[in-house]
């Protein structure tokens, strides 16, 4: 799965052929949640609380961008990295 992003101890990952609805997968010191794209809800897991405030906080500056690189997955084709958080 690739990682599109990196931050603070954060991986973001999305890869192609995942299932609907469109999201990303984050990682945190052993844990892991999936995210909605369109609402930002989580899908299923978790994360700890600090570690997903960030990861919602990205998501929101980014949402465009990982619709962009959803739609290159579902395309069978890697999807562009992502800035991190400052």
């Amino acid at each position: 799965m690739p990682t599109i992003s990196y931050f603070y101890g954060i991986y973001i990952r999305m890869f192609a052929g995942d299932h609907n609805p469109p999201h990303f997968h984050a990682r945190y010191a052993g844990e892991e949640a999936i995210v909605d794209i369109k609402t930002l809800e989580v899908l299923a897991g978790r994360l700890p609380r600090q570690a997903l405030v960030l990861v919602l906080e990205w998501a929101l500056e980014h949402r465009s961008e990982l619709i962009e690189d959803w739609t290159l997955c579902a395309n069978k084709q890697s999807p562009k990295p992502i800035d991190p958080l400052p």
